[in-house]
Parts: structure tokens; C-alpha cells; sequence
């Protein structure tokens, strides 16, 4: 797409992170590829507190940089990027009518960001990755709910343009905006995208058969079905039952899953826990997994699902309308609550001759995973018709 003025992409969530240390999530995954497209015609806005600068072409092309291929001493080049870009200074009456790109909803629960919106003349576009706090605060950090509530009202009111990552997400969106009495704005789901693994055909990282779970440990991932599903395995077959791989950090409000792991000794010798690890690893235990269990409550996409079946690996799922959209009839399907129901597909999934599990690689052999590019045609069109 053409555009006369530059972009602004809001790195401030992917700064702020990347300053304490943090791994990226999903979210910042997504943030990066808005990146890797828009970077070389956009410059970057970064927010801290009260403070907000816009690094002129230059200087953003540099931290764009740092942020794709994050060196040791990312810190401190980032904050000399930001200090020489406060010191040049930007005049707003330059950034006027560029499109805003704020992809994390990083900012959007304060009352100072949609007011410099207003004041910089920008015409925002917002990713909405889902609405859970909203819909199921139960699964969220206290006061989580009511600052989801000001982030979508703040998109609804100021957004020229919307992407979410699903028509679930979507639909949540719009049931939003009706409750409140407000318009939705244009708005366009758009697929995210596993990354581009190459590494296939590594060997085995464990004789044993097992299963990976894939995501934070928290709440709404439902880990603490999956631990009660292998003690109950590993009391009916003792050491002939599979190994379960865990990979993920943990996260909050999870402290009986943390007992099952550091406490419960039957699991011990049949549980991996791996905090993080790179592509080339995920690669190599997704491909050689018996399945990856997504028993989630809810989710607003579900990338560990894409990126499992873009590696020929079976999934077992929640019947969550958003997995349906993703893969329709491809993965196994079961009740986020239906321990014995998950107890019997693992089970099953865990024998040589699994009819169950070959049918699911027959079903997927032919699996075309969303690219970026696919992504990007559908954002593209929403961006012609906001700078037309």
C-alpha cells in the first residue's frame, strides 16, 4: 500500500519488556511482525508514564532493529535510541493523518493515551487479540476486567480501523459495543501465523512417548485438568504411562499447579517442565509428540494449535468456537470440564495403534497453515480504505 506519510507503530509494550528481561508472548510475536512488514516506512512511538516520543526515520529504523535481533545490551542502546530521538524532538503537526498501529493493547487503559491520540491527528488501528478479561474475569488478575473494559471502550471510540485475530474475537467485540449503545468501526479479522519452522526431521528429545502443552501456566489454560488426567495415568500404568511436556512460564494464580509439580511425587518422573525454548526446539517436541492437549476455557485465537498442526502434529482441543474457526474438523475435540473424556483420548493417543490419532494424521496431511502474508492482504485492505 502507498502511503505519503509514515507510519506509527507503538513498540512500547516490546521496549518495556525487552528492558526488564522478559521473554515475548504471543502478543509481542504478533507486535514483531508488524514490525518486519511496516518497519522500513514507519517510525516508532514509544510511551513511558507521562512521557511519549516518536523517533524520527532513523532512529526508528535502528530500534526497529534491536527489537527484531535484540542484542545482550539491548538496554542501554534502546535508551540512548530514545534519548537522542527526545532530543531531536518530532512536531506533531508532522505526524498528522499518519496511520497509528497500536497492536498489544499497550497504553489503552489510560485517559493521557486517547487524549495524545487526539492531539497528534493520527488516524488509529488497533489489534484486538480477545476480550477475556471481560468475559471471563475469573481467570484474569483482579481489577483485570474493568481495565479490558476502558481498553475496548477506547479502541471503540477511537479507532478508523480494527483487526482482530479471529471472527470469535470479532463477534466478542461487536457483542461489546452493542451492550454499550456503540458503533463498531470498520473492522477486519485477519488469521495470525505460526513462525516459519525448517528444522523437521531432528531426532527424538525422548525415547518415551509423550504430550506437549504449550502456553503460560495460568488459570484460563486449564493445566490442572491435564496434571489430575496423568495422576490418574500414572496410577493405573506406573511407568508405562507417557511422558507429559510442559512448555511455558508460569504465570499467575496457579499455585495448585505449582503444588502438583514441585510437590506430588508420583508425577515427577513423567512430567517435563520447560519455561521456555526456541523454534528449533518447539519444532523438534511438537513433531515427535503423541498430540498437543489445548484444554483451554477460552481463548481469543490459539497459536499453539496452528503452529502443532503446521508441524503434522495431532491436536486434542476444548470445543471452543474460535478452535472450530482455526481448524474446523481437523483436531479431536473435547469439554474443557470433562476430565474422563480427557483421560480416554490420552489414553487412546497413547497406544501404538491409536485409530483415533491415525485418523487425525490423515486428516491433517494436507494442513496449510495461515501465513503472514495472507495476514497482511487482509490488513492492507482495511488500511486502503482508512487512508482513502
Amino acid at each position: 500500500m502507498k502511503n505519503a506519510l509514515p507510519f506509527l507503530i507503538d513498540v512500547s509494550r516490546l521496549v518495556g519488556r525487552l528492558m526488564k528481561g522478559r521473554l515475548p508472548t504471543g502478543v509481542d510475536r504478533v507486535a514483531l511482525a508488524y514490525v518486519r512488514q511496516y518497519g522500513d516506512r514507519s517510525r516508532a512511538f514509544v510511551r513511558e508514564g507521562r512521557f511519549h516520543i516518536v523517533l524520527n526515520e532513523k532512529l526508528s529504523y535502528s530500534l526497529f532493529h534491536l527489537l527484531l535481533a535484540p542484542p545482550d545490551d539491548f538496554k542501554a542502546q534502546a535508551w540512548r535510541l530514545i534519548a537522542q530521538g527526545a532530543a531531536a524532538g518530532i512536531r506533531q503537526r508532522d505526524l498528522s493523518g499518519s496511520v497509528f498501529l497500536n497492536i498489544g493493547h499497550s497504553g489503552l487503559e489510560y485517559h493521557r493515551y486517547p487524549d495524545l491520540l487526539k492531539k497528534m491527528k493520527v488516524k488509529p488501528v488497533f489489534l484486538v487479540h480477545d476480550l477475556i478479561p471481560i468475559t471471563h474475569p475469573e481467570y484474569c488478575r483482579t481489577g483485570e476486567g474493568e481495565r479490558h473494559r476502558v481498553r475496548m471502550k477506547t479502541v471503540l471510540e477511537l479507532a478508523q480501523g480494527v483487526i482482530t485475530n479471529s471472527r470469535a474475537t470479532l463477534d466478542e467485540l461487536a457483542r461489546f459495543a452493542d451492550v454499550l449503545g456503540m458503533q463498531l468501526p470498520p473492522a477486519q479479522p485477519a488469521f495470525l501465523a505460526p513462525p516459519a519452522f525448517t528444522n523437521f526431521g531432528l531426532p527424538r528429545p525422548v525415547a518415551r512417548p509423550y504430550f506437549v502443552v504449550l502456553g503460560t501456566i495460568e488459570p484460563r489454560k486449564n493445566h490442572l485438568l491435564v496434571l489430575q488426567v496423568w495422576k490418574r495415568l500414572v496410577e493405573q500404568w506406573g511407568d508405562q504411562a507417557p511422558l507429559l511436556v510442559l512448555i511455558g512460564q508460569r504465570g499467575w494464580e496457579c499455585e495448585n499447579v505449582v503444588d502438583l509439580l514441585e510437590r506430588c511425587e508420583a508425577l515427577k518422573s513423567h512430567i517435563i517442565e520447560r519455561a521456555s525454548c526456541s523454534d528449533a526446539e518447539l519444532v523438534t517436541w511438537l513433531q515427535h509428540a503423541q498430540a498437543l492437549l489445548f484444554p483451554s476455557f477460552t481463548e481469543g485465537f490459539g497459536l499453539p494449535l496452528v503452529e502443532a498442526l503446521a508441524c503434522g502434529t495431532p491436536v486434542i482441543a476444548s470445543n471452543l468456537q474460535v478452535f472450530a474457526e482455526i481448524a474446523g474438523d481437523l483436531p479431536d475435540y473435547c469439554d474443557p470440564l470433562d476430565a474422563l473424556g480427557w483421560l480416554e483420548l490420552v489414553a487412546d493417543y497413547s497406544s501404538p495403534g491409536s485409530q483415533k490419532r491415525t485418523a487425525q494424521l490423515q486428516r491433517i496431511t494436507n494442513y496449510k497453515p495461515p501465513t503472514w502474508q495472507e495476514h497482511f492482504n487482509k490488513v492492507e485492505l482495511l488500511l486502503r480504505q482508512i487512508v482513502s
